[in-house]
C-alpha cells in the first residue's frame, strides 16, 4: 500500500491518539500504589494485628461462619493493581477494537489472570505507542484471520483475496449450537466491513445470533448479511459458506494488500465495473445498537391479571434499556413492521395482527428491514407529509382520500377540507386513526371505489415489487375532473409519463428518508391536461 493510500485509510479508520493520554491515568495509578503500601506497612505492624482478633470474632457470630482477614500480600496485590490499570489504558484507545480475536484475547488472558507488566509510565507510553502503530497490521490481520479460518479440504477456497465463494467447518455443532472460534472470525471480518460503511461495530456476540438464525430458518440458502455486503449460507453438517459483496471485496482485499504485499494480485484490489447477478445491491443497514436491542426484545405480560398472561402477537422494550436514542429508534422499526404502541399504568408494549418473532429474527440477521414483510408500512416522515399535503392544495371545499392511511402521518394535515377518507387494511391502525377521530374503512384499497370521486387524493402507497404503479393508476380513477392527485414515490419514477393524459410535476428528490428502507422519494402532482 503506498503512502498516499495508507494515509487515506488511516484517517478514514483510526481515531486521533493523544500521546499526554495516559498522564492522569499514570498520577492515579501512583497514588493508588502509595495507599496500598500504607496499608501493607500499618496491617504488619502490631497494633493492627492485637485487634484484629475482635472483628474476625464479631464477623464470625453475625454471619455463623469462619470469619478471614485479607492477605495484604502486597506483591499480588500490586498484580490485580497491575492489571486494571493496564485495561483502563488500553480503553482509553480504540486499540482493542481493531485488534484481531487472538491477540485481544492473549491481553484479556494477561490482564484476568494479573499477569500484565508493572504499570511504569515508560512502558505504558512505548506499549500504547506500539500499539496504535499497529493498528493497521491489526485491522489487516482481522481480514486475513477468515482466510487461515477456512477448510482446507475445500478446492473453491483460493487465497486470491476476497471474491470467492468461502467454505468454513465447524460453524455449528450437530444440534445448531454455534462454534465460537470460528464465527469469531466472521464477527472480526463484519467489524472491518461496518468501519468501511461506517458503521458502528457489532457486538463480540452479533455473528453467533446470525449464524444460529440461518441455520436455523435457512439452512442451505444464502442470507443476506450486514445490508448484502456479505451472505453466508449455513448446513446442517456445520459447515458454512460465505461471500462478500463485489463493491465490498476489493476494498478487503486493499486492507489485505497491506499484510501480503506480493500475493493479492492487483485485479483483486480495484473495483469491479461489471455488474454481479447473484447479488442484490447493497442497502443501508440498521445500527448494530439497534440490532441488538431488537434481540433483546421480551415478551409482554397483562399485568392486570394475577397469573400474568402472555399477551399474543406483542413484544416489549426491556425496562433496563436506557440508551433512549436506541430506545426510539427500535420504536420506529417496530412500527415500520405494524406494531403499534399500547400503554398501561406497569409499561407499554407494541401489539402486532401477526406474530412478529420470525420478522424481528430475520432483521436481526440481515440488518435491514425486509420490504416484503414489513406490510410495506413505512410511516411518512413529517416534512415530507407537510410538503405533500401542501402541493395538493386542499380547500374547504374538496373532498379528499388518503387511501394507504397507517398511522395517519398524512391524515394529520388533510383535516382542512370538507370531508376525509380514509383507507386501511390494518385492524390495529385503524384503531389509531379512530384514536385521532377519523372513520377509518378497513379494506383492500385496490377493492375500494367511490362513484361520486374526490377532489383531492394525497397517498403514500407500497412501493416493493411495482405496486406503487397500480396504486396510483387506480387513484386516478377515483379523481373528479379539476381534481389533483398527490403521491410520494419511489425517485427512479421521476419525469417518466405514469398515467397518460394527465400533466405531472415533481419535487426534488429526497435522500433516504425512510429508517430501515434504503430508498430515495420523490412527490408526484398529477392533474388533468389542460
Amino acid at each position: 500500500m503506498n503512502a498516499k493510500a495508507e494515509h487515506i485509510t488511516k484517517s478514514q479508520f483510526f481515531a486521533p491518539a493523544s500521546t499526554d493520554m495516559v498522564d492522569g491515568l499514570i498520577g492515579r495509578y501512583q497514588e493508588d500504589r502509595r495507599r496500598m503500601e500504607c496499608v501493607v506497612e500499618y496491617v504488619s505492624g502490631d497494633d493492627f494485628k492485637s485487634v484484629v482478633g475482635y472483628f474476625e470474632d464479631a464477623d464470625r457470630r453475625q454471619d455463623h461462619r469462619s470469619g478471614s482477614t485479607p492477605s495484604f500480600n502486597l506483591e499480588r496485590g500490586l498484580a490485580a493493581l497491575n492489571a486494571s490499570y493496564w485495561q483502563q489504558a488500553l480503553s482509553l484507545t480504540d486499540v482493542l477494537d481493531f485488534m484481531p480475536t487472538n491477540r485481544r484475547e492473549e491481553w484479556f488472558d494477561l490482564i484476568h489472570s494479573h499477569r500484565t507488566p508493572e504499570f511504569e509510565e515508560s512502558a505504558v507510553r512505548a506499549t500504547l505507542s506500539d500499539l496504535l502503530a499497529k493498528r493497521m497490521d491489526f485491522l489487516a490481520e482481522k481480514v486475513d484471520g477468515i482466510f487461515r479460518a477456512l477448510s482446507k479440504t475445500h478446492v473453491t477456497n483460493q487465497p486470491e483475496g476476497f471474491g470467492k465463494r468461502m467454505i468454513l467447518t465447524g460453524v455449528t455443532d450437530g444440534w445448531g449450537s454455534y462454534g465460537r472460534a470460528q464465527t469469531g472470525h466472521i464477527n472480526d471480518l463484519r467489524q472491518v466491513i461496518a468501519k468501511l460503511m461506517g458503521r458502528d461495530e457489532p457486538d463480540w456476540n452479533a455473528s453467533n445470533r446470525v449464524v444460529e438464525i440461518a441455520r436455523a430458518n435457512h439452512r442451505g440458502k444464502w442470507v443476506p448479511v450486514d445490508g448484502g455486503a456479505l451472505r453466508i449460507r449455513c448446513y446442517m453438517n456445520g459447515n458454512a459458506h460465505l461471500e462478500v459483496h463485489p463493491d465490498m471485496a476489493w476494498r478487503l482485499n486493499e486492507i489485505l494488500h497491506h499484510l501480503y504485499p506480493t500475493a493479492i494480485p492487483s485485479r483483486f484490489r480495484q473495483k469491479t465495473k461489471r455488474k454481479v447477478k447473484e447479488f442484490t445491491l447493497m442497502e443501508r443497514p440498521l445500527p448494530f445498537a439497534v440490532l441488538d436491542m431488537l434481540h433483546r426484545l421480551g415478551r409482554a405480560y397483562d399485568t392486570a391479571e394475577r397469573s400474568r398472561r402472555l399477551i399474543p402477537n406483542a413484544v416489549r422494550i426491556e425496562s433496563r434499556e436506557n440508551d433512549k436514542h436506541v430506545v426510539s429508534e427500535v420504536e420506529q422499526v417496530l412500527e415500520l413492521l405494524g406494531g403499534v404502541k399500547q400503554n398501561t399504568n406497569a409499561y407499554s408494549w407494541y401489539q402486532f395482527d401477526y406474530d412478529p418473532d420470525q420478522v424481528i429474527k430475520e432483521i436481526v440477521c440481515t440488518g435491514v428491514i425486509p420490504d416484503q414483510k414489513s406490510h410495506q408500512f413505512y410511516p411518512t416522515p413529517e416534512h415530507i407529509a407537510r410538503d405533500a399535503v401542501e402541493l395538493a392544495e386542499i380547500g374547504p371545499e374538496h373532498d379528499c382520500l388518503e387511501p394507504s392511511a397507517g398511522i395517519g402521518n398524512l391524515a394529520d394535515y388533510m383535516g382542512c377540507g370538507k370531508s376525509l377518507c380514509c383507507i386501511e387494511a390494518s385492524a390495529l391502525h385503524c384503531a389509531v386513526l379512530e384514536g385521532k377521530g377519523l372513520k377509518p374503512l378497513r379494506m383492500d384499497y385496490l377493492k375500494f371505489s367511490s362513484p361520486t370521486g374526490f377532489d383531492r387524493i394525497v397517498m403514500n402507497p407500497p412501493y416493493s415489487q411495482g405496486r406503487w404503479q397500480a396504486h396510483i393508476e387506480h387513484a386516478a380513477t377515483m379523481l373528479r375532473p379539476d381534481g389533483v392527485l398527490v403521491a410520494i414515490l419511489p425517485a427512479s419514477a421521476k419525469g417518466k409519463d405514469l398515467l397518460p393524459g394527465m400533466s405531472l410535476t415533481w419535487s426534488k428528490v429526497y435522500e433516504n428518508q425512510f429508517r430501515g428502507a434504503s430508498v430515495d422519494v420523490v412527490i408526484m402532482r398529477a392533474e388533468a391536461a389542460k
